[in-house]
């Protein structure tokens, strides 16, 4: 017979339901209570119950045949299927309908089926079955073996185990598995164990690893864009969202040939050799220093302005010196360090400012160099040139000075080499080598180009209208030769300002431009076969070689000005001059000297056969007024 009682925590009271002692004397007592929760939902049965003051076995467990328990619950298992268990309904035994022999060797459970909406307990898969159902499940659970709660604690010890691992161990796509594997392992072991009837809860774990993950996830999405992928250090963006770092001096490291090891590598590789690189970075701050490491071979870092900065950078380079090894494979990094000391500024233009620096000692041939700051206020100025330049042709800031030619055997004027000049209305006289310089290797040299052709080809047709015979040379650099129809500006030019094409000479500059232009010896013949002289400037520098002479169809050449000058103290110089005058006249070339500053080095290479000299001891660069007075007043004197 079963007994019921019934607690709760809303009053406090507890209730029996005890059978009438007129059929206790005749069968046993059994409990038919349970624990259930809001759902309706048994998870757990008790091995007994309370009832007068004595201990009364729970009906699952009076079904088991097992001995009655102390107070105490166990779990279900839920694997077994209500479907197995056989049924018959009391009204087909009362109308005999069920052969009696269906009960023999039977234990048969007899209890009230749910016929009402929303009664009885909640199976999980099943939906509401009957509350004897529910012991018959827990019989058969006690029938297979012993349950053992595990609670909760395994699992969450699991959990916390797998959440340091994320946070002190593993990273990036390790993480991911980790947490990936444990949610698998919690979601799919308990069945296992429970095959076992060993239970365990993993719902705190499974928070746990959730909140853990959404974290993680959180911070990743963050700052994503703050790691660099390859190497999983800080990037450069990472380095100017920092905070503070004013007293400290920032180092920046550029690897200047990184893009050619780069493309000799795989990512796996690329990793390898920057994961060395750091390694020897971090001897400058120590092993807990924080490197920046950007794309390009660029690594920045802070370093303590008490540190001694200058040997740190002294022993990195040092260090630099010995090859890199990746898979068996040396490399030599070229590397250079800029320093930007301490300041208020923003740690972009902090940043900016050690990177030129880098570059500055690479240009320089240095190992390092510390930033200056007295070079920001040209900035501004370096970076507006060029278009500065362009509105400076427009406004007549920009002028043309001629520096004239002697010819040595005549020792008559001939002609005068056209030089741009800048005058700034603010800044006063710009130097050619940082315009001219700039416009070439920007691709700007046309205009500025242009503009001295039409100057100079002008001046010399004035004067040859004097009455004297007058050439005038203008530098064009080779990345112009590209242009197909510089051809017909000069000839057009020619044509407007009534000048023979035998009185221009065009004086070839970027050398190293002209090997890679499929261009350039097409436009150079055209020239020469409209009338227009060649010249090769800077002879003996860059690539001005014995097969560039082949390949130019010169009628000139220019010995570039550091040989003539040094020529009367070196002797590797004087021979060099030398060799070049009899080269160039064996192969029918006119030469022209460079640098003649005295009267010494006039009569030298009067005596090695020099046909032209230009310098300033024949006359410094010149307007044009002066240019005329200079050619009336050297006539005079040659008539007297």
């Amino acid at each position: 017979m079963v007994a019921r009682t019934r607690s709760g925590n809303q009053t406090g009271n507890s209730i029996e339901a005890l059978p009438l002692p007129l059929f206790t004397r005749h069968a046993a007592i059994a409990s038919v209570s349970f624990f259930y929760n809001y759902q309706d939902a048994v998870w757990r049965l008790p091995y007994s119950a309370q009832a007068s003051r004595r201990a009364i076995p729970s009906l699952s467990v009076a079904i088991a045949g097992l001995p009655g328990r102390s107070p105490g619950g166990y779990r279900l298992d839920y694997s077994i299927l209500p479907a197995t268990v056989p049924y018959v309904s009391a009204s087909e035994v009362l109308t005999g309908r069920v052969d009696s022999r269906a009960f023999k060797n039977k234990q048969v459970v007899i209890g009230a089926a749910a016929d009402q909406k929303n009664s009885g307990y909640w199976i999980p898969g099943q939906g509401r079955m009957p509350s004897a159902m529910v012991h018959i499940i827990g019989a058969e659970t006690l029938k297979k073996g012993s349950p053992r709660d595990l609670g909760f604690i395994p699992a969450w010890l699991l959990a916390m185990v797998v959440v340091a691992l994320t946070i002190f161990r593993t990273k990036g796509l390790r993480t991911a598995a980790l947490l990936a594997g444990t949610a698998s392992l919690l979601l799919f072991g308990p069945v296992v164990f429970e095959a076992y009837l060993m239970f365990v809860d993993v719902m705190a774990a499974f928070f746990a690893l959730a909140f853990v993950a959404a974290r993680l996830g959180w911070l990743r999405w963050q700052s994503g864009g703050y790691i660099n992928s390859l190497s999983g250090l800080p990037n450069l963006a990472a380095l100017r969202a920092e905070q503070g770092g004013s007293s400290q001096a920032m180092v920046a490291a550029r690897i200047h040939n990184y893009a050619e090891i780069a493309s000799t590598l795989d990512p796996n590789e690329e990793a390898t050799l920057i994961g060395q690189m750091v390694q020897r970075l971090l001897v400058a701050g120590g092993s807990d220093a924080r490197i920046f490491h950007g794309d390009e071979g660029v690594f920045a870092w802070f370093v303590s302005l008490e540190a001694p900065l200058a040997n740190h950078l002294e022993a990195l380079h040092a260090l630099f010196r010995s090859p890199l090894s990746v898979n068996g494979q040396t490399i030599d990094a070229a590397v250079t360090f800029g320093a930007e000391l301490g300041s208020a500024r923003p740690l972009q233009n902090r940043l900016g400012s050690a990177l030129v620096a880098a570059n500055e000692a690479w240009d320089e041939g240095l190992k390092w160099k510390y930033h200056d700051p007295s070079k920001q206020e040209d900035v501004g100025w370096r970076i507006s040139l060029l278009g500065q330049l362009d509105a400076a042709i427009d406004n007549g800031e920009v002028w043309v000075a001629y520096q004239p030619q002697l010819d040595l055997s005549r020792q008559q004027i001939v002609g005068a080499e056209a030089l741009a000049r800048w005058t700034h209305p603010v800044k006063g006289p710009i130097s050619p080598t940082e315009f001219v310089a700039a416009a070439e290797q920007q691709g700007r040299i046309g205009k500025l180009t242009d503009f001295i052709l039409d100057r100079a080809i002008a001046t010399a047709a004035a004067v040859n209208r004097r009455g004297v015979h007058f050439s005038v040379a203008v530098n064009i650099s080779a990345r112009l030769l590209a242009d197909k129809g510089l051809v017909t500006r000069v000839q057009q030019l020619l044509r407007t300002h009534g000048l023979a094409a035998d009185r221009l000479t065009l004086e070839l500059t970027e050398t190293e431009a002209l090997h890679s232009s499929a261009t350039g010896p097409a436009v150079l013949e055209a020239l020469r076969d409209y009338g227009v002289r060649i010249a090769i400037d800077d002879y003996g520098t860059g690539l001005s070689t014995l097969e560039y002479l082949k390949k130019v169809p010169a009628n000139e050449i220019k010995i570039d000005q550091t040989f003539v000058k040094a020529m009367r103290h070196s002797r590797s110089d004087f021979i060099m001059v030398e060799s070049t005058i009899a080269l160039a006249h064996s192969l029918g070339r006119t030469v022209v000297a460079e640098g003649v500053e005295d009267r010494t080095l006039l009569d030298q290479l009067a005596q090695l056969g020099c046909d032209v000299a230009q310098g300033y001891a024949i006359g410094r660069p010149m307007g044009v007024r002066e240019l005329i007075q200079h050619l009336q007043l050297r006539t005079s004197r040659r008539v007297a």
